[in-house]
């Protein structure tokens, strides 16, 4: 059963009708941890807000767990649970204080669905007391994201939750994710971090408001058709040039403290490669044939 339809949606803006959403259509289904995956201006937040209610699109259709997100919006809002990319909390109010008032919205208490937000709740209450203003960014979302369960809803829209939150709060939040999937709520996630892409049951990647990509994340790493280099020399910005010039190559860019690199030619000969870079003046080369990533699947798709 699907939770999410979205059918050929375009969303433009102001005078000069710039294209934030291009004629994109994909399916959630019920229970799915479904990711959205981009960079920034890549279309993410118009999506989800479009599918919150929050904006009308321009030409399409979209519906969640079986209502059009036109014409019945109120019953979508009372349905679904949203988690801005912003922090979009009352700052002066308390954790218990936003907690209770959103509760209260929806015509409900804490105690009715605590046991929804409980592995979240027990990390955040001895500062159930403390305003939100106050809080850490982890902190803060893991408030926002009990404000958006408080109500007990069947699909959970979460944009960039993680963005600016420290490691060790991006993997409890990944685990929180996990656990709620389990209650079988729908949840749609929207994430400029690519190694946060193979955490979701399936993806779309996009950019400048298309899809390029939707399947499992181990569908769209297999999918990758070159045969991908890791390589590094002593001077980097130099090796990157240098990559640039060689005529067997396909594609090359940074990533980390490597290069990567790809061939015109599945047999290319490496060891002319390495001479070519001795030439250039470059040493301590090392070069592993190695297995794409979700990152280098989504720069492949971009060429």
């Amino acid at each position: 059963m699907e939770a999410v339809s979205v059918k050929s949606i375009t969303k433009t803006y102001g005078k000069e009708k710039t294209l934030a959403v291009d004629n994109v259509s994909f399916s959630v289904e019920k229970g799915e941890l479904f990711g959205l995956i981009g960079p920034d201006g890549a279309g993410k937040t118009s999506i989800f807000r479009i599918l919150t209610t929050l904006l009308l699109a321009d030409q399409g259709s979209s519906s969640v767990d079986g209502f059009d997100v036109v014409k019945d919006f109120k019953e979508i809002r009372n349905t679904v649970g949203y988690m801005p990319g912003r922090f979009s909390l009352y700052q002066d109010l308390t954790i218990e204080e936003n907690l209770h008032f959103f509760a209260t919205i929806f015509g409900t208490t804490i105690e009715a669905n605590y046991h929804l937000i409980e592995d979240i709740y027990v990390q955040i209450e001895p500062f159930k007391k403390r305003r939100a203003g106050k809080l850490s960014g982890g902190m803060k979302q893991k408030l926002a994201l009990c404000c958006a369960l408080i109500h007990k809803p069947t699909t959970l829209f979460l944009d960039e939750p993680t963005t600016g939150v420290d490691p060790v709060s991006r993997k409890e939040f990944w685990e929180m994710l996990r656990r709620l999937k389990e209650q079988n709520i729908t949840i749609i996630v929207s994430t400029p971090y690519m190694d946060e892409a193979s955490k979701c049951d399936r993806i779309a990647l996009i950019q400048n408001g298309k899809i390029l990509s939707i399947d499992t994340p181990e569908n769209i790493i297999h999918a990758y058709p070159d045969q991908l280099y890791a390589i590094k020399a002593n001077e980097m910005y130099l090796l990157l040039k240098s990559l640039e010039c060689y005529p067997d190559r396909l594609n090359s860019y940074a990533f980390g403290e490597y290069a990567h690199l790809t061939f015109k030619d599945y047999g290319a000969d490496l060891t002319k490669l390495k001479g070519y870079l001795r030439e250039k003046g470059l040493s301590g080369v090392e070069l592993n044939a190695i297995e794409a990533t979700i990152e280098d699947s989504f720069i492949k798709l971009l060429n």
